[in-house]
């Protein structure tokens, strides 16, 4: 039996609607211009459609759905028309045959104020402006020369990280994973986007700047009843809006200070320009006559302090916390390091690619807890015909990118962390998370497919390495392992993991 968890909120809303709901029936009708079906899906209730169906927990209630309707599902989301995808066929479907229909991103008003009027790239519709930006940061951030450019700036950070770690080890200090990472990270984006460090060490400043990007992409992920029924997004029914302003204010007088001080010092870059100074060099399109606002800048940075930290951060952490749930698997990994690396230096770049385990260890962490469990929203402005079935015309798709890695037809032991699975030999071992195998698909497929997917793997496989061959990892005395999911447009630990660690390599290594 498929058990219902609502929202007061919702439920109270619902009653003050319907008399708005059905005046709107009444006025457009519900005749469509097709024979075929829509997809099958719950009936919904007046106005709120499927959202109270649905729960906190999204992705995890549109998968019990799914379970019931199949894996493609249409449902109204308010008074917005949804359809999701929760296999790996119907994700093909949508991103590979259908990928140029739904190739665009809603219009939704959790998102206008934080990405400058959807002005960057990961909310800007498909089209010029959105290919300029893309081809910028393909060519100068993202793309495989790019990353080879930067790849001293990682190494540079990535030791500052362990070194901090081996203090803590030294003192007996747990350290709470998630915000050492973070800042490491953020400090990375900073120096290849403007040059400089935003934090100069990890401790009170980075960590509100964790809480910035986690309210951010918490905020961002809510269902918001403005998005979802648009003629009561006005007013703000739930303080998403004004909460999201709050954070945008603070996120937005973080990156004006930095591009202040960056134009102050372009003297200084002449011989090494950063990623900022190649997109002001390159503002204006080849020959269609596009431009680079000073709010693409902006909406940019936004992108790459967002999904370049906190994602790539959710992604180690929890494979650790999967490690220390079954330590045989945390120590073969470090096995397999010791014996490619030794035990007299860290792991450095260039040992990444002859380290087979640790890339299954990190695909089964993308597998099971995918950074962005529902990715981002793809929409279509046109009709189209999917598997047999109606799309109408503005509908917006998800898809349920945490489903399709827990779908038993497709793994086994879905709910098990086995990284073995992608080992020679093993049923998957020919799967990639690049876009190609929609079975595992964090970082989305097709068009839209996330632009900075080689550089989190990049970051996710090196900081993983350095993490458990430098270090042995234990839970503080008296604490337990809390696997809880904190659902957003981001998937991390509701309780951010805590562990001690011990220096396992000789004092000569750190420095």
């Amino acid at each position: 039996m498929l058990m219902v968890q609502v929202d007061p909120f919702l439920a109270a809303t619902a009653a003050a609607c319907l008399l708005l709901h059905l005046l709107l029936r009444h006025l457009i009708g519900n005749r469509r211009p097709s024979r075929l079906p829509l997809p099958p899906g719950p009936r919904g209730f007046p106005l709120l459609g499927a959202l109270p169906w649905i729960g906190p927990q999204s992705h995890a209630g549109l998968a019990r759905l799914a379970s019931r309707y199949g894996p493609i599902m249409y449902l109204k989301m308010g008074t917005s028309g949804c359809v999701v995808a929760s296999d790996a066929g119907a994700a093909r479907a949508f991103l590979k045959a259908h990928d140029v229909k739904f190739a665009n991103r809603p219009d939704v008003v959790s998102a206008r104020d934080v990405t400058y009027h959807r002005q960057n790239m990961v909310f800007a519709d498909y089209g010029p402006k959105w290919k300029l930006l893309r081809k910028l940061c393909s060519l100068h951030l993202l793309g495989g020369k790019a990353l080879g450019d930067w790849a001293d700036v990682r190494a540079a950070e990535f030791g500052h990280m362990v070194r901090s770690i081996g203090r803590d080890a030294a003192e007996g200090r747990p350290v709470v994973l998630p915000e050492i990472l973070v800042c490491a990270l953020a400090n990375i984006v900073g120096r290849i986007v403007v040059s400089k460090r935003v934090f100069e060490e990890q401790g009170e400043e980075s960590n509100q700047y964790k809480e910035m990007i986690v309210e951010l992409l918490t905020g961002g992920g809510m269902f918001n009843i403005g998005d979802c029924v648009p003629a009561l997004a006005w007013m703000d029914l739930q303080g998403i809006q004004r909460k999201l302003r709050r954070v945008h204010a603070r996120f937005d007088s973080l990156v004006t200070r930095l591009l202040e001080e960056h134009e102050a010092s372009k003297e200084e870059r002449k011989e090494r320009p950063d990623f900022i100074d190649a997109v002001m060099a390159n503002r204006r399109g080849d020959n269609d006559g596009e431009t680079i606002s000073d709010a693409n800048v902006k909406g940019i940075i936004f992108d790459l302090f967002t999904a370049g930290t906190d994602t790539s951060a959710i992604i180690v952490e929890w494979a650790l916390a999967e490690m220390l749930k079954n330590p045989v698997i945390l120590r073969r990994l470090q096995l397999e390091i010791d014996s490619v690396v030794g035990r007299d230096r860290l792991v450095c770049e260039s040992d990444l690619s002859k380290l087979p385990y640790l890339h299954a260890v990190c695909k089964e962490a993308l597998r099971l807890h995918p950074s962005t469990p529902l990715g981002l929203p793809h929409f279509s402005f046109d009709a189209c015909e999917v598997e047999g079935y109606y799309i109408p015309p503005n509908t917006r798709l998800l898809v349920n990118i945490w489903a399709i890695g827990r779908d038993p037809r497709a793994w086994d032991h879905p709910h098990e962390f086995e990284p073995e699975r992608f080992l020679a030999g093993g049923r998957a071992s020919g799967i990639d998370p690049q876009g190609n195998d929609f079975e595992l698909i964090p970082f989305g497929a097709g068009r839209r497919i996330c632009a900075g997917k080689m550089a989190g793997m990049v970051f996710v496989h090196y900081m993983m390495g350095l993490l458990v061959h430098a270090f042995d990892w234990r839970l503080p005395k008296g604490e337990e392992l809390d696997m809880g999911e904190k659902f957003g447009l981001a998937l991390p630990k509701v309780v951010p993991l805590k562990a001690l660690p011990t220096a396992r390599l000789p004092r000569s290594a750190y420095v």
